[in-house]
């Protein structure tokens, strides 16, 4: 499976005949498993239970679960196609609240629906959105290369960076932002190494980033979410460089996998740059901390690691999926039009 995985650059995710294929992420490491979406509703549920994850991902997931509400519809009206598609957005907007990238790609989605509606009958509007969605998809890989381009500048030969959960080319549909950031100076040539989280309850750094750093080469550690402040304290690490579900624009905050908040208080303690890469997309030019709906999943994912119960029955648990990082613990955010200090992002406002 790994030299399958390695034999050609895969997407996590792509129109298929008249299916949305993905890798089921929950399989991973051990089994490289495509899975088949056929209408919205089954889209819907691979986002829910993290088939599909990773904000970038899930936004074009969104988009084509668009596109196969538009064609499960059979009748030439108008009204009903559009009844159709506001049905699907909320049932897909409805899915996990944090990560903005979701309802980006739907307004993207319904914004060319609603447009083409005016002059277009329901099969053309359906054909435009798929259009749609295969661009949005095309364009998280160029978007991604340019954020590496970019971050790469930033490491050094003989670096340790530090990253936690999986902001790689499973999170997107290819190449990554975090990872594309440590996969583009890796491109580049330079010699460095990487620590890697093991992001608790899922296990995403374990299972997926573990998974990458190997098959692109790339010397790493592995250590539990309790190691951080050891592994900075004994001056192992020197940079960290972390995704994002939603970055705030008006205040610099950014939304990310739970345990990212600690890691930046840490970092900040032991002056080392912390780092956030993440697509424009990710970014939220008009909400504050407070708007922002943290997603709280099921406690069994604590209480279970596969199908082993590792707590005592009757033990409670919660179990936050996000945590929000305040900007003045973060040095600088990678976007694919450069490298910005948090009080600086809605400079990207005016850019073309």
């Amino acid at each position: 499976m790994e030299d399958s995985f390695m034999s050609k650059e895969l997407r996590t995710i792509f129109w298929k005949g008249n299916q949305v294929k993905l890798i089921d992420q929950r399989k991973l490491p051990s089994k490289l498993v495509y899975i088949s979406c056929k209408n919205y509703r089954e889209i819907a549920a691979a986002i829910k239970n993290m088939a599909v994850r990773g904000a970038p991902a899930i936004g074009v997931a969104a988009a084509m679960g668009m596109v196969l509400a538009a064609k499960s519809v059979k009748s030439k009206n108008l009204g009903k196609l559009m009844s159709e598609l506001e049905k699907a957005k909320n049932v897909l907007a409805s899915t996990r609240p944090t990560a903005i990238n979701l309802y980006w790609a739907l307004e993207r989605i319904m914004k060319v629906a609603r447009e083409a509606a005016k002059s277009e009958d329901a099969k053309e509007v359906a054909q435009r959105i798929l259009e749609e969605a295969k661009k949005i998809a095309d364009k998280d890989v160029e978007t991604n290369r340019a954020i590496g381009k970019h971050g790469s500048k930033l490491i050094n030969n003989g670096d340790v960076v530090l990253t936690h959960c999986n902001a790689g080319a499973l999170a997107t549909v290819g190449y990554g932002t975090a990872l594309g950031v440590i996969r583009a100076a890796l491109e580049e040539g330079k010699s460095f190494s990487v620590i890697a989280t093991e992001t608790r309850p899922k296990l995403q750094g374990a299972r997926l980033t573990a998974f990458e750093l190997k098959m692109m080469g790339i010397p790493f550690k592995l250590i539990t979410d309790g190691m951080v402040g050891y592994v900075m304290q004994q001056g192992l690490v020197n940079k960290v460089v972390v995704g994002a579900d939603r970055i705030l624009a008006r205040s610099g905050h950014v939304v990310n996998k739970i345990g990212t908040l600690t890691i930046a208080i840490v970092a900040k303690h032991f002056g080392i740059p912390f780092y956030v890469a993440a697509p424009t997309s990710t970014i939220d030019f008009e909400s504050k901390p407070e708007d922002v709906v943290i997603e709280f999943r099921d406690e069994n994912e604590i209480h279970y690691v596969n199908r082993t119960r590792i707590t005592p029955k009757g033990v409670k648990a919660i179990n936050p999926a996000f945590d929000t990082t305040p900007p003045e613990l973060v040095t600088a955010i990678i976007t694919e039009k450069g490298i910005y200090e948090p009080s600086r992002l809605m400079e990207i406002l005016s850019l073309a």
